[in-house]
Order: C-alpha cells, then structure tokens, then sequence
C-alpha cells in the first residue's frame, strides 16, 4: 500500500464527515472493472462503474452498474425520461467531468449531473466505486452516497 493519498472524492467526503473505506489497487497491472475488483479481493456485484452519458435532449446524465455487468442504454433513457441515451464519447470526459476514462467518479464531478445506480446496490450494505483517480476506490452506503449527491435507483443492466 503506498503512502495516504486523498483523492478529490475523498476530501468531498471527509468535508462532508461521511464514514468511507479507502481501496489502493494502483501497484497491480489491473485495468478493467472485474481486474480491479478482483485485484482488491471484492465481489464484483458490489462494485460499480461510473458511466457518463448523453440524452436526446443533450442533458448529461450519470449511472453507474456493477463492473461486470453493461448499460442498457434503453432502460437507462427510460430511467431519466429521455428518448434515447448514448455514452459519451471518451475525449470529452475530462472537460466535462474533471475526470479521465478509468478514474471516473460520481462524487467531485465539476458539475452535478442526474446520477442513477442499479438496483441491485439495495442489496449491499456498502458499494464500492471510483475514489476519482485510477488506483483508487471508495467503500460507503447508498445513504451515505445519497448525502453528497442525489441518487436514484432504477434497473439498469442489459
């Protein structure tokens, strides 16, 4: 484990006195969702990806789903109201979020977007998901996540 670092996601928390476990995947070769997960000895069930998107309308809308599991773009318009959803292209993540593809995170965004998470997070007593920086998860609630950003729930996965 290399020496304490906070994250921008970690600060917002600590700003905010929210109870959260830090993860430090960095010194492994792990890059997809499931590796990372697996990296850190953790169900993959329990973690969640930060999926930034585009709706017809061209609101930008947040969702995160388990890392091993895919965005099923229909019922993620469905969630929000819109027509239609599309992932946001790669090279435009970082203007609009402050993040880059693989340490993206729901908390610290530079503006706050509609944020949906799967369903399934009901089921855990806490989630995992991107500290802000690749090398970095967090562990809290969903009550805890809903105290810095608002959430919704909806189903989610293809």
């Amino acid at each position: 484990m290399k020496k304490k670092e906070k994250t921008n996601v970690m600060r917002v928390l600590d700003s905010k006195k929210i109870k959260y476990t830090e993860h430090y995947y960095g010194d492994t070769d792990a890059v997809s969702g499931v590796e990372v997960i697996t990296a850190l000895g953790q169900d993959p069930n329990q973690a969640f990806k930060t999926l930034v998107t585009t709706g017809k309308t061209g609101q930008h809308y947040v969702f995160m789903v388990p890392v091993a599991e895919e965005l099923d773009l229909k019922k993620a318009a469905k969630a929000v109201q819109e027509k239609s959803i599309e992932m946001l292209k790669a090279k435009e993540l970082l203007g609009l979020t402050g993040y880059i593809h693989g340490g993206c995170s729901p908390i610290g965004m530079k503006k706050l977007f509609p944020t949906t998470i799967d369903e399934t997070a009901l089921q855990y007593e806490t989630i995992l998901f991107s500290g802000g920086k690749i090398g970095f998860q967090v562990e809290l609630s969903l009550d805890d996540l809903k105290k810095v950003i608002p959430v919704d729930t909806a189903d989610l996965c293809k």
